[in-house]
């Protein structure tokens, strides 16, 4: 790490006006960008992948995260273990699809073979000395909420217990361990990650950007809302009566800036995320029986959104390629014995975020163009309409912040600091 960029970046944070956007160097600097993925990004809990996409002993799949790629795999005690996808040979990569299954995993190069614990049980020509134990591939912490995988790849992770206890009573009637992918939607947006999650945390530009979307969704996505209208309040009212006679969670809980979960409806009359807002699969998630129970909306920053309905559910991960690239992937699941063309239809399940996600990354891509101009400077946020974006920033530059003043110079260090 350049202690250069160490003294810019945290005298820029440390500095900056209160509830403003970033300056420009922390959307465009190549040296900006690998302070946050070693200093920010691999400190937090990311979100990798779902638990029903290896649901058998020997599954397993691949994640790339920045220059790291993790083995994810269902062990043969049905717990899940995450490793570096690196041999302890000679480094090279060992799984090379995106996806497979397998008893051992065999490193192509030179034939070292791993178990599903990650323990090195096959070597050759390595001399008598040579102690097969000491040589395993080196792990990744890896938690499930609700069967949802999230990794960490930090010495010492934060503790994810506050965050599964949270959001788990609100995920486990979708019963999303007994789910299936049924369609996978991947985007490189020519833009950097924080823009891509600051447009998803505010609504200020769905009416004019969403017309699809916001003919199923209210642009209020908190209880409390002093904007919400008074139809769409009377509403929430009715709907949270029902969940609470069906023992469902659905009140708005907070993890500081880093996450919330809620139970939201529907604009009145409809089930789920389609053009029509009638079910997209005949066969609902989980045990559920009632279609009508809107959206459980989760977020977990700094890479994962969701929305978990009654029918079917779509999950988000972002993952920054660089300080202008960035890869976005949505995944649309139904219940494990939905049938294709049956049960579901996968245009008319996709439909909405499919164009809702296109629209998007033309938005964060035009917003990362006029960033990258000599004219831009950053602006205020909007008080009322902008909060999202405005807490996810605020956590943002705190975290940063805290990991940089340890390194920061005496020279780099400012007089005053700033949220």
């Amino acid at each position: 790490m350049q202690q250069h960029a160490i003294d810019q970046a945290f005298a820029l944070l440390s500095q900056r006006k209160p509830d403003w956007s970033l300056d420009q160097s922390f959307y465009t600097d190549p040296h900006f960008f690998d302070l946050e993925m070693q200093l920010f990004f691999k400190q937090q809990w990311l979100f990798a992948a779902l638990a029903c996409e290896i649901p058998h002993t020997g599954d397993w799949l691949r994640v790339d995260m920045g220059r790291d790629s993790v083995i994810i795999a269902r062990r043969k005690d049905g717990s899940i273990s995450a490793h570096h996808n690196t041999c302890r040979h000679r480094g090279s990569r060992i799984c090379l699809e995106e996806r497979g299954h397998a008893n051992r995993l065999v490193c192509p190069y030179h034939q070292w073979a791993y178990d599903l614990d990650g323990q090195l049980v096959g070597s050759r020509l390595m001399g008598e000395d040579f102690n097969n134990a000491d040589f395993s591939l080196s792990p990744v912490a890896v938690r499930l909420a609700g069967g949802l995988i999230y990794l960490n790849f930090a010495a010492v992770p934060p503790d994810f217990t506050p965050f599964q206890q949270d959001v788990e009573p609100y995920i486990k009637p979708h019963g999303l361990e007994h789910a299936k992918v049924a369609h996978t939607q991947t985007l490189l947006e020519k833009a950097n990650w924080k823009l891509v999650i600051e447009n998803n945390r505010e609504c200020f530009h769905c009416s004019r950007s969403h017309p699809e979307l916001m003919q199923i969704i209210s642009e209020f996505d908190d209880p409390s809302d002093p904007r919400m209208k008074p139809d769409f309040r009377a509403l929430l009212q009715r709907k949270t009566a029902e969940w609470r006679a069906l023992g469902l969670p659905y009140a708005h809980k907070y993890g500081g800036h880093r996450y919330r979960v809620v139970r939201m409806p529907f604009v009145d009359g409809k089930a789920s995320m389609t053009a029509d807002g009638k079910s997209a699969s005949t066969t609902l998630l989980g045990d559920l029986t009632d279609a009508y129970l809107g959206s459980v909306q989760l977020l977990s920053l700094p890479n994962n959104w969701n929305h978990i309905l009654a029918d079917h559910a779509v999950t988000f991960r972002v993952l920054p390629i660089g300080p202008e690239e960035t890869l976005v992937t949505t995944k649309w699941l139904v219940h494990r014995d939905a049938v294709e063309g049956v049960d579901y239809d996968v245009d008319r399940l996709k439909e909405i975020w499919a164009t809702t996600n296109d629209q998007d990354k033309t938005l964060a891509e035009n917003n990362q163009l006029g960033i990258r101009g000599s004219a831009y400077r950053p602006g205020p946020y909007s008080e009322s309409i902008e909060v999202g974006t405005r807490e996810f920033i605020r956590w943002y530059v705190k975290e940063l912040r805290a990991a940089l003043a340890p390194l920061a110079s005496s020279s780099g260090v400012p007089s005053r600091a700033a949220s």
